[in-house]
């Protein structure tokens, strides 16, 4: 018996995750006639974390829709800003440090594995943290255990960061955060953390923060101007503070 063949189209910001001769159109592909078209979608490539509507004749259809013979199905990109069933919450695996210390300078929650776990632990800790997990690995991204997940397209870190905030649009809070273990940071006195501080950290400045969590100690230093450029950047453009 011959397979059911169907029609399917890709939107251009999915082709990243298709073969070249699925790129230009319409292509056909042929269904074992009982497979679901998420499954199908997935079997060519793209995570469904990566996909918006899905479309038979420009009706919508779920993912759990199985394919007809001659059925002409469109594939969508996520809808930006991205609707999350809960808190914008993030978990970033061992590749994505860089990102994951600017969220939280951002003030956004950002769990970040800096030893490769596997896939397995990441994803069972996406469920139990409803956390989206933010990766470039698109194995990953097809686990069936993860609450939410997301492709990072980019290499760039500042690329990166855009990508997420235009993405899922979080609200924004600056300096809450420590960057080193994603606790949140409270003001404090000098008096309270000299020990923790250099000779001349003490005589040069007066304003401190202090993990809640960690216990590690900010201060406006040398490289503040670098992360404050971050910061404005950010909220310049996406300014949900």
């Amino acid at each position: 018996m011959e397979k059911p063949e169907i029609w399917i189209e890709f939107a251009a910001e999915l082709h990243l995750f298709v073969g070249a001769s699925r790129r230009a159109g319409w292509s056909a592909v042929r269904t074992d006639g009982v497979s679901t078209l998420g499954h199908v979608v997935e079997s060519l490539g793209v995570p469904l974390t990566e996909v918006g509507a899905l479309r038979v004749g420009g009706v919508p259809v779920p993912t759990a829709h199985v394919p007809e013979a001659g059925e002409r199905i469109s594939v969508e990109a996520v809808t930006r800003p991205q609707q999350l069933p809960g808190p914008a919450r993030f978990l970033l695996d061992v590749h994505l440090g860089t990102l994951a210390r600017r969220l939280r300078l951002l003030g956004i929650d950002a769990a970040y594995e800096n030893v490769d776990i596997g896939d397995p632990a990441l994803a069972a800790r996406s469920a139990a943290e409803q956390r989206v997990m933010l990766s470039r690995d698109r194995g990953l991204l097809h686990r069936r255990e993860l609450w939410a997940g997301a492709y990072v397209y980019s290499h760039r870190p500042a690329e990166q960061l855009r990508d997420v905030l235009s993405r899922f649009a979080p609200p924004l809070a600056p300096w809450t955060r420590c960057t080193a273990c994603n606790g949140t940071l409270r003001d404090t006195a000098k008096a309270e953390v000299r020990q923790q501080l250099r000779d001349g950290t003490e005589r040069s400045y007066d304003v401190f923060a202090q993990c809640a969590d960690c216990e590690r100690v900010y201060w406006r230093g040398a490289h503040h101007s670098q992360l404050e450029a971050i910061v404005t950047a950010a909220v310049e453009e996406f300014g949900r503070v």
